[in-house]
């Protein structure tokens, strides 16, 4: 769980959110999001273990970002030994725009998607 809150704080930005001891859980916030950590390991983390045995229940999570400076994240990213597993440039959240594809300690794969950028210059 260290591993995963370091993450969150240093490379994602987020807030720290509630501690629950008991439960094997922390929150982060993420903007006006709170995103919830369980350690799956803790006896009070049981019920969050995903249900699909050898697979995931989640394929990703998208966190929308602005601005998107390419360069500064990437560097940001490998700063912290953060590997970049995909770039693309596609629709999605908010519009047609750029995104990095990364992975937190817990395996989750997580996209970092920019604002909406169009070749006519609408938004």
């Amino acid at each position: 769980m260290d591993k995963a809150l370091r993450f969150y704080h240093e490379v994602m930005g987020c807030r720290p959110g509630y501690t629950y001891p008991a439960l094997g859980m922390e929150q982060v916030w993420c903007g006006a999001s709170l995103i919830v950590l369980w350690d799956i390991t803790h006896p009070g983390g049981q019920k969050a273990a995903p249900p699909v045995a050898g697979g995931r229940n989640v394929d990703h999570i998208c966190i929308a970002t602005g601005p998107f400076e390419h360069d500064a994240l990437r560097a940001h990213l490998e700063s912290h030994g953060v590997t970049i597993h995909r770039e693309a440039m596609h629709g999605g959240a908010r519009g047609m725009g750029h995104s990095f594809y990364i992975y937190d300690p817990f395996g989750n794969m997580l996209e970092i998607k920019g604002p909406a950028e169009y070749p006519d210059g609408r938004v």
